[in-house]
């Protein structure tokens, strides 16, 4: 994977960098390898750093607003100063740490809709910086991930998109400030009850956080309203647990459940959407599955979260997304990728 942009920010005759690769497919906690090449314009230059970020595409909602803004979730410098020559050559070896939390884009050996990660190069030279293109990265599910969309897909759940939202699931042990959510229609055995379940991954070194939520459906006089659980579970045994057999009964377990938590700014909301700060949203089930680690064993928890606090940090404006827009909307532009 190569990307190559003269960096207008320089003038005319300013130098050009590469990124290339070595590792375009990586796992959650894994790393990504290769080297930038820096080429010398028609005069010499003196370098300041060089430096390569982890970005990816979040949703920030606020109030009845919505946006969709560039999260840079992870940045390294790979070099300090060094001088280049006119016409010179500069390369730059790195290796890229990839967070746990790191959203995944693919399943099932295909690209997951919605779902995009790229890794940026910024270069300065005379404190000017040009950030230059983006060089998309597929990012595959853990075993103990691809594990738990097994469990989906043998129920016979059919993908529907996935998109990043800002804000942090209170109850969860959460690096990034925001969540991946992965939506599903359900199969016709529960299609009466629910319109669409949501899984979100919390990985770390140590194991996992399997959230989901359920978007139930109202009744003649019911409301519809969500209903959500957490699995919290070590990697290893999550590759070893029948996920169908589990969600399974969480889902029919939905029926026998009719609170969804408490009301708020016009309707429940698990994960703060509406933008509400600092609250426990939620309360818990009364199902089977309504234990958190009883007995020594892992359960259906519940969950609440806590909404975005402003912009988060990282979160860019809706109005920079030209920058990178390209990319994300699938557009070639100059990096010709």
């Amino acid at each position: 994977m190569v990307f190559k942009r003269m960096l207008g920010a320089l003038g005319v005759g300013g130098p050009s960098v590469d990124t290339v690769l070595a590792t375009p497919r990586v796992l959650p906690g894994g790393s990504l390898s290769g080297e930038v090449r820096v080429k010398g314009g028609e005069i010499p230059s003196d370098i300041e750093y060089v430096a390569l970020s982890l970005v990816t595409r979040v949703e920030v909602e606020h109030g009845d607003s919505e946006h969709t803004g560039t999260a840079e979730f992870f940045r390294a410098q790979v070099s300090g100063p060094f001088h280049l020559s006119e016409g010179g050559y500069h390369t730059i070896p790195f290796h890229l740490p990839v967070p746990w939390e790191t959203p995944i884009t693919e399943t099932h050996g295909g690209a997951l809709h919605g779902a995009t990660v790229g890794v940026r190069t910024e270069l300065s030279v005379a404190r000017a910086v040009d950030k230059g293109d983006l060089d998309a990265v597929s990012v595959a599910p853990l075993p103990s991930q691809e594990r738990v969309l097994d469990g989906f897909a043998r129920l016979g759940f059919h993908l529907k998109k996935a998109d990043m939202e800002a804000g942090r699931i209170q109850g969860v042990h959460q690096q990034l400030p925001f969540f991946q959510e992965i939506e599903f229609y359900p199969p016709a055995q529960w299609a009466g009850r629910v319109n669409e379940v949501e899984l979100t991954f919390v990985a770390d070194p140590h194991g996992l956080a399997v959230i989901l939520e359920a978007d139930k459906r109202g009744g003649l006089f019911t409301a519809g309203h969500d209903t959500y659980g957490r699995f919290q579970v070590g990697h290893e045994q999550a590759a070893q647990m029948d996920w169908a057999a589990e969600i399974g009964r969480w889902m029919d377990g939905l029926a026998h459940h009719h609170g969804g938590g408490h009301p708020m700014m016009g309707g429940h909301d698990p994960y703060g959407h509406g933008g509400h700060h600092g609250g426990h949203y939620g309360e818990p089930h009364h199902g089977h599955y309504d234990h958190d680690r009883h007995h020594g064993g892992p359960g259906w928890g519940t969950v609440a979260a806590v909404g975005a606090a402003g912009l988060i940090g990282g979160i860019v404006a809706a109005e920079v997304v030209d920058e990178i827009g390209d990319f994300f909307e699938g557009d070639e532009g100059d990096g010709g990728w």
